[in-house]
């Protein structure tokens, strides 16, 4: 199991049974090969659909968000992209999981855009982390240059301010409470001191802290 599996399992936990749930491209796709068994959760896409399956079922004549190939539930609707909008602003989706590129201590996001490389544009994230009920950011914990990602300040322009429910990589879990950032789990991969060392954001421990077994993970990043 690599890191980017790992995230996507833990962050299959969080969605629950009736949830209406849009899954960003990247890494979230992966979250839809994971849920579990006996529970209903209807997967948005913002290019209009209500009810799309795991990846591994793939139709060729349908792509996600993300412009993958992707499946289809029995009972779907297909709708414009205009009414899909009209879900996800009206308030109707109730979690939301992207990938992110920084995240602060304030529950701040920057996810949408490097300065100075190209971008086709910021997609639909700055509307639906403001318009999801709850917002889980799914990353690995550090860039690939071994820098944190969870930052004291974002320095990457916002995609929103103060928006963020949760984090969750392949080391912690992290939730946003009262304006705090707040440790929830962490993984028997790494020591408290190692995580810290890893993450620039401040933040404090749950009082309920639990300590998730790794399996078999490939480390992301050298402790």
């Amino acid at each position: 199991m690599n890191a980017k599996e790992r995230i996507a399992r833990r962050v299959a936990q969080e969605l629950h049974d009736g949830d209406v749930a849009n899954l960003g491209i990247g890494l979230p796709t992966l979250v839809a090969n994971f849920l579990a068994d006996g529970i209903l959760v209807t997967l948005q896409s913002e290019n209009g659909f209500l009810g799309l399956g795991p990846l591994e079922e793939v139709n060729a004549n349908l792509v996600n968000a993300g412009g993958q190939p992707c499946g289809i539930l029995p009972g779907a609707a297909i709708f414009d992209s205009c009414y899909s909008f009209s879900l996800i602003r009206g308030g109707h989706v109730d979690v939301c999981v992207l990938g992110g590129l920084q995240v602060d201590e304030q529950g701040n996001l920057a996810n949408w855009m490097v300065p100075g490389k190209r971008v086709p544009g910021m997609g639909g994230a700055m509307d639906l982390v403001v318009g999801a009920k709850r917002v889980i950011i799914a990353m690995e914990h550090c860039a690939k240059n071994g820098e944190p990602k969870l930052l004291h300040r974002c320095h990457y322009p916002l995609t929103a301010a103060g928006k963020v429910s949760k984090v969750i990589t392949e080391y912690a879990v992290f939730s946003f409470v009262n304006g705090e950032m707040v440790l929830d789990e962490i993984s028997d991969l790494i020591t408290l001191d190692e995580l810290r060392a890893c993450t620039e954001a401040r933040f404090r421990l749950s009082e309920n802290l639990k300590l998730a077994p790794a399996a078999e993970v490939t480390c992301a990043i050298p402790l």
